[in-house]
């Protein structure tokens, strides 16, 4: 399946930055059920699952909402070394309802 976005996440830690590649795939019919399949760059291991849906539109969001669960229930958010375009204003990603007290910056803005 081709990929359909990319966002790059980095972590800082001191003077040094690691990059973190986020991939979405395009949703795919798989045995009469959608799937959205995604990558996670974490510098230790790369993270590969998928997200099911009864369509591809709702395959997406859910893929979409396990992306930010991943990322705001990792360490490396939770020691504040986790950046996208600036340090506090979050990743750009949603989170299911339950975990939406995680939120930083322009994610918690948008709920």
């Amino acid at each position: 399946m081709p990929v359909i976005a990319n966002r790059m996440l980095r972590i800082r830690q001191g003077d040094r930055e690691t990059q973190v590649t986020i991939r979405l795939f395009a949703p795919e019919l798989d045995n009469g059920n959608w799937i959205c399949r995604y990558e996670v760059d974490w510098p230790n291991r790369k993270r590969k699952t998928a997200a099911g849906g009864v369509d591809a539109v709702q395959a997406l969001r859910l893929a979409l909402q396990m992306v930010g669960t991943e990322i705001y229930t990792s360490d490396y958010h939770k020691s504040g070394n986790l950046i996208w375009l600036e340090a506090g204003r979050g990743y750009g990603f949603p989170v299911p309802p339950n975990l939406r007290d995680l939120l930083q910056g322009d994610d918690a803005d948008s709920y």
